[in-house]
């Protein structure tokens, strides 16, 4: 039997070389639309990070004795838990500030459980769609005066949430930019004029 010999023209080092930077892109593509395919959750996997944290808040709420309706959907891409209910300030705290905390222990319960970091967003008697509203009026305030003085506005520190509110507020309108400055727990926004 004879021996089996490659009779294709030899390559160049150049043609080795597309050849190794053709699989080398083919390799980094496929993994960034595994990135992008982790980055973006289905909303299976959302609605089971909700159903996670509800649970983990529903024990929360027994242990504390506290009665209250918990309603878990996807909204915006994100999970999102709302418990709705009397007597239910102590778990938002002053300036929702045990409301944060408690969104960070509910997110740690849906990684334990997912293996994935959640984006959870929890809400307590409605606190953070109040917020919300107010923060979009603290927005339009600080947008108004920069545009009036041309000077730059530095808002009081806020949270993650608060922050992403106002900004979310500042990039709908013209004219105007806004930025976070500092570090946490004295994070800031600063609304300033678009430079020309």
């Amino acid at each position: 039997m004879r021996p089996v010999t490659d009779t294709s023209v030899p390559q160049t080092d150049q043609s080795l070389d597309d050849e190794l930077d053709a699989k080398t892109e083919a390799v980094e593509d496929e993994e960034d639309d595994e990135k992008e395919a982790e980055a973006a959750p289905s909303d299976t996997d959302l609605f089971r990070q909700s159903e996670i944290a509800a649970d983990y808040v529903e024990g929360l709420l027994d242990i504390l004795d506290y009665d209250g309706d918990i309603d878990e959907l996807v909204s915006a891409g994100r999970p999102v838990v709302e418990v709705v209910g009397g007597r239910l300030q102590p778990l938002v705290g002053q300036r929702g500030a045990t409301l944060e905390a408690l969104q960070e222990l509910t997110r740690l319960a849906v990684f334990r459980q997912t293996g994935t970091p959640s984006r959870l967003l929890l809400d307590v008697g409605g606190y953070r769609a109040n917020r919300r509203k107010e923060l979009a009026a603290v927005a339009k305030n600080a947008v108004e005066k920069v545009k009036e003085y041309g000077e730059p506005v530095r808002l009081e520190a806020m949270s993650a949430f608060e922050r992403k509110c106002v900004h979310d507020v500042v990039n709908a309108l013209a004219g105007v930019e806004s930025e976070s400055e500092g570090v946490e727990p004295n994070r800031r926004i600063v609304v300033r004029p678009v430079a020309d």
